[in-house]
């Protein structure tokens, strides 16, 4: 009867060789993905939705007010102005004359500093709105990731 000292398995370098290259895969298929570069265009198309549904909700008020957009706020700023509750701080009021009537909330930018909604008396936006001399009314997203311009003229 012969015995065989011989053990089998693989070696450390061909452990180390397969670790490395299992690494590298890793690391092309992170370089190709870049999930940071994903995150920031899933945030700039919500951009592009809620540009877009503020928008329509001033269409559908200027619809209902013979072209003309109607708000207690007064007129649309004629420079880019935060819509937000802070009239004091040089935003426009544009949440009580669009919620519940037009829209079910206020959107507000995924991202942009100090935005949210909790109510009419409470919100800012971080979207900008401005009319220029020809009743052109633009929505903007002044946070937008990626070196992006989202704005709609309408």
């Amino acid at each position: 009867m012969t015995r065989s000292n011989a053990q089998q398995g693989f070696t450390l370098l061909e452990l180390l060789i397969v670790m490395a290259l299992i690494a590298i895969l890793v690391g092309i298929a992170l370089a190709a993905l870049n999930p940071g570069r994903q995150f920031a265009n899933a945030r700039n198309s919500t951009r592009y939705a809620h540009v877009t549904a503020i928008s329509n909700a001033i269409s559908a008020n200027m619809a209902e007010n013979n072209g003309v957009f109607t708000c207690a706020a007064g007129a649309l700023p004629a420079t880019a102005a935060t819509m937000g509750d802070d009239t004091a701080g040089g935003q426009y009021n544009i949440g009580p004359c669009l919620v519940t009537e037009y829209m079910s909330t206020m959107p507000y930018d995924p991202s942009a500093t100090g935005a949210h909604w909790t109510s009419e008396a409470d919100y800012d936006t971080g979207y900008t709105i401005s009319e220029d001399a020809s009743d052109r009314i633009t929505v903007s997203a002044p946070s937008a990731e990626l070196g992006a311009s989202i704005s709609l003229t309408r």
